[in-house]
């Protein structure tokens, strides 16, 4: 088996010889890869590990370039230097997009920093690790403290702190008596659902009308519940933590989202809008936010 330090060595030629044409319609980046692959690895095939970071990069191109202007907004993704962009897209993919069992987190950062050392100019390392660092940061910093070992030992959730969070689904009739439901956006190129946790000194439901009003001027009434998910996360004060979001449907009068830049950048939000229900099988959602989406959308249309 191929090192696969060598396999992204390669992917990062084949992107840079890709990203350098003027014309990439005209060139078949397979024909790059699999000619890189015969120049530097000296084989015919390509490995699957190489081609799925190709297909990766390719697919969510955009949403990784987003991800990059959030976590760089002082560099303009034409700014970036071709080895220098083509590194962060491969690296956030890792991080985003790869199984972690496979990939943990610090590999796909520390892979990056390598790649940027070996290729990049001479403030490259510096300036990969910086936003590949602020990224691992907002997704709550995955695997910390956890070694090679312990990794291979699956996280048991039973004596785990758990922290309480509420989401919401908040839907509104237009004027024209279209029924639409409002999402959020985040960095990382998916749409999801506005969620707060617990304020000190009011309750979760009261915490996220609340936080309804201050992100987006919405004035909501929490109806039904549509829902639940948990999951580990790592936080900084606690360690791990198991977040429990319980969903509900929330009902608004319809008006223009007033957004809250100030808070919302800093919370991994770029956007916020209404959505009818066609439009809702058009846009990137999480797999475990769509059951409850349509469930909600389902609720919604016998009202």
């Amino acid at each position: 088996m191929l090192d696969r330090h060598l396999l992204r060595s390669i992917v990062l030629q084949t992107l840079f010889e890709w990203d350098a044409r003027d014309d990439k319609k005209k060139f078949e980046i397979g024909e790059i890869l699999a000619n890189n692959m015969k120049e530097f690895a000296q084989i015919d095939n390509i490995p699957t590990f190489a081609q799925n970071i190709i297909d990766n990069v390719l697919e969510k191109q955009s949403d990784l370039d987003n991800v990059i202007k959030k976590a760089a907004p002082q560099w303009p993704i034409e700014k970036i230097s071709i080895v220098d962009r083509n590194i962060l897209r491969m690296g956030i993919s890792e991080l985003l997009f790869s199984n972690r069992d496979e990939v943990p987190p610090k590999v796909a950062i520390n892979e990056a920093i390598e790649l940027a050392k070996a290729f990049g100019g001479e403030n490259s390392g510096k300036f990969i690790s910086g936003v590949m660092g602020t990224i691992y940061k907002e997704l709550g910093e995955p695997q910390k403290h956890e070694t090679s070992a312990s990794r291979k030992k699956a996280i048991s959730t039973k004596d785990l702190p758990t922290h309480i969070l509420r989401g919401v689904l908040v839907y509104s009739k237009k004027p024209d008596d279209t029924m639409v439901i409002m999402l959020t956006h985040n960095i990382f190129g998916y749409w999801s659902l506005l969620k707060g946790k617990t304020e000190e000194g009011i309750s979760a439901d009261e915490s996220i009308v609340k936080k309804a009003k201050r992100k987006t001027g919405l004035d909501i009434i929490l109806k039904d519940q549509i829902g639940e998910n948990e999951y580990v996360a790592f936080n900084t004060e606690d360690g791990h933590i198991k977040k429990k979001i319980v969903y509900f449907l929330a009902e608004s009068d319809f008006k223009d989202i007033i957004k809250d830049d100030s808070e919302k950048k800093s919370k991994g939000i770029d956007d916020i809008r209404w959505f009818s229900f066609p439009e809702i099988e058009k846009i990137e959602l999480y797999e475990d936010m769509k059951p409850i989406i349509e469930k909600g959308i389902g609720i919604i249309k016998k009202i």
